[in-house]
């Protein structure tokens, strides 16, 4: 293992892998003990006659998000068995991927967007990053452009838009400055210069990119039209329920109606109608506060500060970057969230910037001229994505969303406005956003262990949210704004990280991939969260904590409406897959009984071909980086139901025996479950979507060789990766710095992707 891990670099780094979740809400069951043998040594070899490693494509977040059917694809049709052979767990600085596929890099960190900015020199000295490919290539969607290149074309497989976040950028845990965005590594110290800042900033945020078909390969487009960066500092309009509320003042914007950028975007979802959005996820990290803001404020009991700690910004808290000491201008100033104005609303600071992050964001990508919309109505907290349900006429739209920490929760979007099939197609995509997704109700899920479950609304006519004492809510625009405290206040199942969620095509049922949970304890205390039904496993299995039990590798659950309506408030669920290495103890690690050739540990991203209906799974592990880099897994799902309700048994620290039943989907088989691709060192993979015909598949290599330390910088040989340099793509050579990248995928023989 390297000296820090990419586990070890995420505690310090991430705040989803923080706790902020003090509620007292019940687990499921009794506390445990979990008392289970470290993970036995692996023994195995990289052959696989299934697998073709790319040494000439060395390809390596969250995850994809899934459409559902919007028309814009054909019905899936049944897919067929996986007609390819696993690939080998492996840690080669390369993409390693099945048999009969090519796969290549096509837009990496730094590739221009205009004719005016230079080719990427990949050595620290780029700047113009307002006009360049984002860092940290996470959620993506393709969106079919005509073949004049004019406007929209839902069918079109030859020339399409791929929209992608920028969640973050590669720091080493311990230092603060963008690592290899620098000549020397960026300065580590307070204050921060000016010129390294303002590198920083725009390489989070989202791209749109023309991408097109010539000689039968996709490239993107350098000169297109539709080519534009949105970043942290783009002006955008705050929608819905929050939009001009006093919690949304600031200097920017007195009368709380706009904001300022998007930041740490993670996972997304593809409106019925035709537009993006993008989901803001550990945005708090971004933002500091001073060591007595909190008398500031009127005292550690105030509105505010409560919300503040729930959020994860303590007093004294520590930005990410350090970005509010590169000035006193204002897009430096407005990272500091400390209350230093004499207003008593906030519009003369930015006490109150932090509510402006952390929402869906739904964007146009055809139209540059578009305000972009903050979709308040969908609540605050860690987005991953927010994928609608099947889209039925004369009903309302469902969006589930997960909130991305340990300990927090699952949610739904319902609207008010029912769906109209001719808004497929309208005459303005955006104010269509506004018709569905600026007025609705909100839920968060409760498990219960018999495999049923409760949507219960979030909003002052809960009695439970509007007489909650350690937060008191003014309205529900309040309410939206700090959605985990009135999650809190229900008493809703808090979950394993819950990330990436996607809905099948056909059946309609739900997807919430839980990565992990470093606090998923046997005997928990303070804010650690014991064992229940819907997430019934603590055992140690990490390299980095070989005697601290806690749901170290991740599932995937699985959720079905009552009577498949949108609106349904009751469910039934159960686990699609418990990740777990293929040797570990089947009893209570391995319940799926994963194979070598299934095997998978953390899953992010999950999501499903409109066209086939197969369901892709993708990694970002810190406990299984040991025996293999992170991969991305084909698998054939059934339904809510098909398993069973396999009893794990616990011994408590007294001795005394604790049962805890859950709900197991079937197991998989080889054709049911196969690994598809493995990516390079020390990355995620993230980001899925295809074409309209099924025949090319896009998908994301996040951070390769993130974990690396300025002293290390001058010395390559001492990079973990080299990708994709090293596979030929840009400058650098075999040496270069690694670079974030979308590749994409085809089937040497023309077919559909995995079918």
């Amino acid at each position: 293992m390297n000296a820090i891990t990419r586990s070890e670099q995420l505690t310090l780094q991430s705040h989803d892998e923080e706790n902020c979740n003090t509620s007292a809400n019940a687990s499921l069951n009794d506390v445990i003990e979990a008392r289970m043998s470290r993970r036995s040594v692996f023994k195995a070899g990289l052959g696989s006659a299934g697998a073709a490693v790319l040494g000439s494509f060395g390809l390596a977040a969250c995850g994809g998000g899934n459409d559902g059917n919007t028309g814009a694809a054909p019905p899936p049709a049944p897919a067929a068995s996986l007609d390819f052979k696993a690939v080998a767990k492996n840690r080669l600085d390369a993409v390693t991927i099945a048999e009969g596929y090519t796969a290549k890099p096509l837009y990496a960190l730094g590739d221009p967007l205009s004719a005016a900015t230079p080719a990427y020199k990949n050595d620290g000295s780029d700047t113009d990053f307002d006009n360049r490919a984002g860092d940290h290539h996470d959620g993506m969607q393709y969106f079919g452009l005509n073949a004049a290149g004019t406007g929209r074309d839902a069918d079109s497989s030859e020339r399409g838009l791929l929209v992608m976040n920028h969640e973050a950028t590669s720091n080493s845990g311990g230092e603060i400055a963008s690592t290899f965005l620098h000549v020397d590594g960026g300065t580590n110290t307070l204050p921060r210069p000016a010129a390294e800042v303002d590198k920083e900033i725009p390489i989070h945020g989202v791209s749109v990119v023309e991408v097109r078909k010539i000689n039968g390969q996709f490239a993107y487009q350098k000169n297109s039209a539709f080519n534009r960066r949105i970043t942290p500092l783009t002006p955008m309009q705050l929608n819905g329920v929050a939009r001009g509320h006093a919690l949304m003042k600031t200097s920017f914007s007195a009368a709380g109606t706009d904001c300022r950028g998007t930041l740490n975007n993670c996972g997304t979802g593809l409106t019925p109608w035709g537009t993006y959005l993008s989901g803001e996820e550990n945005w708090a990290g971004y933002f500091t506060r001073s060591a007595t803001d909190n008398t500031a404020r009127g005292g550690a009991f105030a509105n505010s500060v409560v919300a503040l700690n729930r959020y994860g910004r303590a007093q004294g808290a520590a930005s990410r970057h350090g970005w509010q000491s590169a000035g006193t201008a204002d897009q430096y100033a407005r990272w500091n969230v400390s209350q230093r104005g004499a207003s008593p609303d906030g519009s003369d600071d930015y006490r109150n910037e932090l509510n402006t992050f952390g929402y869906m964001v739904e964007i146009d990508p055809y139209d540059k001229n578009t305000l972009i919309r903050k979709r308040t109505s969908l609540g605050r907290f860690a987005h991953e994505s927010g994928i609608f349900g099947k889209a039925v006429a004369g009903k309302p739209l469902a969006v589930y969303m997960g909130d991305d920490s340990q300990g927090e929760y699952i949610y739904k979007f319902v609207s008010t406005t029912h769906w109209a099939a001719a808004d497929a197609s309208p005459a303005n995509r955006i104010t269509t956003g506004d018709k569905y997704l600026d007025s609705g109700k909100l839920y968060v899920a409760k498990f219960n262990a018999d495999g049923s479950g409760q949507w219960i609304e979030l909003s002052m006519a809960n009695a439970a949210v509007a007489a909650y004492a350690p937060y008191k809510f003014a309205d529900n625009g309040d309410v939206a704004v700090n959605l985990r405290l009135a999650a809190d206040a229900v008493g809703a199942t808090r979950m394993d990280r819950p990330e990436w969620s996607a809905v099948h095509p056909v059946s309609g049922e739900i997807y919430y991939t839980l990565t992990n949970n470093a606090s998923r304890k046997v005997e928990p205390t303070g804010t650690e969260t014991a064992v229940d039904a819907a997430n019934p496993r603590s055992y140690t299995d990490a390299p980095t904590a070989p005697t601290a039990p806690r749901n170290v590798n991740g599932h995937i659950l699985r959720m079905r409406e009552a009577g498949d309506e949108p609106a349904a408030t009751g469910f039934a669920w159960d686990v699609y897959l418990f990740g777990a290495q293929a040797d570990a103890d089947p009893v209570r690690v391995n319940l799926s009984s994963l194979t070598d050739d299934q095997d998978f540990s953390s899953p992010d991203g999950v999501w499903f071909s409109p066209k086939t209906g197969l369901c892709f799974i993708q990694t970002d592990d810190g406990a299984y980086t040991d025996v293999t880099n992170c991969m991305m897994l084909i698998g054939k799902p059934g339904k809510v139901g098909d398993g069973s309700t396999p009893t794990l048994s616990y011994t408590k620290a007294d001795g005394s025996t604790l049962t805890v039943q859950t709900r197991l989907g079937a197991k998989p088989t080889a054709a049911t479950l196969k690994r598809f691709l493995v990516g390079p060192v020390d990355c995620e993979i993230t980001g899925c979507t295809e074409t309209p015909d099924g025949k090319t598949l896009f998908i994301n290599i996040q951070h390769p060789g993130e974990t690396i330390r300025k002293a290390n910088l001058a010395d390559p040989t001492k990079y973990l990766s080299h990708w994709p340099g090293n596979a030929g793509y840009g400058a650098g050579g075999a040496l270069a710095r690694p670079r974030s990248a979308t590749i994409v995928i085809t089937r040497n023989d023309g077919g559909l992707i995995g079918s």
